[in-house]
């Protein structure tokens, strides 16, 4: 597992959610052949990998910005939370053979997805 970043962790799912929502519109059934599959593959793969590494990352950036002190500990405790809940989420997803748009438009939509983002968001701007 490489050693990302705080940042690089949230590029990467920030990125991996803006690519998916433009793969939602584009209607791809999943039985439907062609190199899309292995796009949106790569990137809820590239999401998987930062989500493993999200909670140690925000550790470090938290600790970075404030010392050992526990300023962030109980969000950062919902981070992990709702990072282990994103998750199940894309595990669900990249679990399936063919990839369709429809279930890439659900799993957007999906309240923990949009959490996990939001919390994101939130923990970047704390961190400033």
């Amino acid at each position: 597992m490489s050693d990302q970043t705080l940042g690089e962790c949230i590029e990467a799912l920030e990125g991996g959610y803006e690519f998916l929502l433009a793969y939602a519109a584009q209607g791809f059934d999943a039985n439907q052949a062609g190199g899309h599959t292995a796009d949106v593959r790569r990137h809820l793969e590239s999401m998987s990998t930062a989500l493993a590494r999200l909670s140690e990352a925000a550790q470090m950036a938290a600790e970075e910005r404030d010392g050992p002190q526990l300023t962030y500990s109980e969000f950062l405790n919902t981070l992990r939370d709702d990072a282990r809940k994103a998750s199940g989420v894309l595990a669900l997803v990249l679990a399936r053979e063919g990839i369709s748009s429809q279930i890439i438009d659900n799993f957007n939509a999906s309240s923990h997805i949009r959490t996990l983002l939001t919390d994101l968001f939130l923990l970047d701007e704390a961190l400033r």
